[in-house]
């Protein structure tokens, strides 16, 4: 085809806009774009995910992972609503992604038309920043420019929508005239500080601590080193946020871990005994972990200035990025390192890593999953790149492995929408096809999503330099986190119709499509596990079949509460619920407490 369309201009915009690769799939919808993209021959690369979820999923995947805007493609009708997933767990998390949806012809809008739906208003909550329909072919290179500056500058999901005739239409040469608007394809991010008043007012509040706590969140991403100096200036502990955990060296004395349900008991005892809160680039919805109102001074550090105050009653609010205003903050600190504090802190670390060892070796039928996740700590390659999903899986990862300095781990966090660490695994991967990828599941998000799209990772992955892929699974065929919820929160006993998985065979499943299976059933194999599949030649998933009966215990003294209902939902399920209920024993006997 020697004519210029519509759909050539969109590939050529998104080639400006420096997209590397789009993830989606197919549909008569987007046909137009897809003989463009074809055109381009590879450049962006179109990646095809087995469902329109699992490549929202990797679009997500992608901007995290490389700071990036994630591009997502999809048909009209329920192409575009299965984007939804994806497209809020960007909003929640706060990526930049942008979805370009098929839509039909202009001229059956409105006739109640074959795979008809108003996109805007299904996208109008998910991509409140920006929706757009291009309804004229001079409004694509406007449309498509906005939604990637509105999306890298808000950090949230925009949705271009684009009818099949539209993408037909010759594309039009930029004209100066009434009614047309020519933009540019650039953003530049820029700088973001407080006031200096505030930055002194931030300090009088830091300096009149005693016991000053951080609490760091995915806004400190390029603030690393920042934070440890603040935190050692001022003789304070660290905890973050699930989003914060890699930005955090987890080999740092004061570094306490996750806080909230699925965290420490250091970061427990660093929130519990503070009287001065410095929160970071973080907005964690877990407030009852939070310091109790009028505990603690307060003071917040983030790039949206939407969020001061939003999670805890703070003094000071500093809208500003997190690295810039913590460096022009230092200065005006007093030096407390060396205090009675910091080395209470370090204390409560030191006995969580003694207590997180402890766990991870208590004896489980046939696996504890905590020994999983301690057996792969100390063999995590430092270039790895980490995919997390959600379930009892998050608590495991948040509590045992201890990420290598700069090792990127992300997951969907605030929307906590199972299925994603294997889509997130293959977008990482294909950004950094030089370096191995660990994902890790349990067997509900494989069941739900992850299996699927492991015929993507059978089909790419001769394509990459390095082929080292593992996907963990762990199999207890329950759907743990909630059922432990249900102990937790209602007082009640494990419904066995709402819990149960089937099973499946996944590391069979996985030597049928020319990956490596491996299945462990031992703890003792655990290592030799993960020593095989860190250095195979191909893709490899290992299943662990895992004791569903380990308890999810909030980190004490929040978990202590919680240990009546545990026992009475434990109770009503007579002797099935027995062996979780010994367990759940010996967890408070290890914390220092007797039945």
């Amino acid at each position: 085809m020697s004519e210029r369309l519509v759909a050539d201009l969109v590939v050529e915009r998104l080639r400006a806009w420096g997209v590397p690769r789009v993830f989606g799939y197919s549909g008569d919808g987007i046909n137009a774009v897809m003989g463009a993209l074809r055109r381009a021959d590879g450049d962006p690369a179109f990646v095809q995910a087995r469902h329109e979820e699992a490549a929202a999923f990797m679009a997500v995947g992608h901007a995290k992972y490389t700071g990036g805007v994630g591009v997502v493609l999809s048909t009209q009708g329920p192409g575009a609503v299965h984007l939804l997933n994806g497209l809020y767990d960007a909003k929640l998390d706060s990526v930049p992604v942008v979805a370009i949806m098929g839509q039909q012809q202009r001229t059956v809008l409105g006739a109640e038309y074959q795979q008809e739906i108003d996109l805007l208003s299904l996208v109008k909550d998910v991509a409140a920043q920006f929706a757009q329909t291009v309804t004229a072919p001079q409004q694509a290179q406007l449309v498509l420019d906005r939604a990637f500056r509105t999306a890298l500058e808000t950090r949230s999901p925009t949705v271009v929508v684009l009818p099949h005739d539209v993408q037909q239409q010759p594309a039009p040469e930029p004209e100066q005239e009434h009614g047309v608007v020519v933009t540019a394809p650039t953003w530049r991010r820029g700088r973001h500080l407080p006031a200096e008043e505030d930055l002194r007012a931030a300090a009088e509040v830091l300096n009149a601590g005693q016991r000053v706590a951080l609490l760091v969140g995915q806004g400190a991403r390029g603030a690393q080193q920042d934070v440890v100096a603040v935190a050692d200036r001022l003789g304070a502990g660290i905890a973050t946020s699930l989003l914060g955990k890699p930005y955090v060296d987890e080999a740092h004395p004061a570094a306490a871990g996750v806080m909230g349900h699925l965290g420490t008991t250091a970061s427990a005892a660093l929130l519990g005994g503070c009287d001065t809160l410095l929160m970071v680039g973080t907005n964690d919805p877990w407030t009852e972990f939070y310091p109790a109102p009028g505990q603690a001074r307060a003071v917040q550090v983030d790039v949206d200035g939407r969020h001061l105050g939003d999670r805890y009653p703070i003094e000071v609010g500093l809208p500003g990025d997190a690295a810039e205003t913590l460096r022009a903050l230092l200065p005006l600190l007093e030096d407390r390192s060396g205090s009675p504090w910091r080395a209470e802190v370090e204390d409560a670390v030191r006995s969580w890593h003694e207590l997180s060892a402890q766990r991870a070796a208590t004896p489980a039928t046939p696996v504890n999953p905590e020994a999983v996740f301690a057996e792969l700590s100390p063999r995590l390659p430092v270039d790895a790149q980490v995919a997390v999903d959600v379930g009892s899986v998050t608590y495991w990862y948040a509590r045992q492995l201890r990420l290598p300095r700069g090792v990127p781990a992300h997951l969907s966090s605030t929307l906590a929408c199972m299925g994603c660490a294997v889509p997130y695994g293959v977008a990482a991967k294909l950004a950094a096809p030089d370096r191995p990828a660990v994902a890790l599941s349990g067997d509900g998000a494989m069941q739900m999503l992850g299996n699927a799209e492991l015929v993507t990772v059978a089909h790419r992955w001769r394509q990459w330099v390095d082929p080292r892929f593992v996907v963990c699974v762990l199999t207890n065929r329950d759907l743990a986190e909630v059922t432990w919820e249900q102990r937790e929160m209602e007082g009640d006993p494990r419904f066995d119709d709402s819990q149960a998985l089937p099973d499946f065979p996944y590391a069979g499943y996985a030597d049928l499509l020319g990956l490596t299976g491996i299945r462990v059933e031992d703890p003792a194999d655990l290592g030799p596990a993960w020593d095989r599949a860190l250095t195979a030649d191909r893709p490899v998933v290992i299943e662990v079949r895992t004791d569903p009966d380990v308890p999810l215990l909030p980190p004490f003294p929040a978990g202590e509460q919680k240990l009546d209902s545990f026992r009475s939902a434990l109770d009503q399920e007579g002797a099935a619920g027995a062996r979780a209920r010994a367990l759940l024993d010996t967890y408070a006997e290890q914390e220092g407490l007797e039945d």
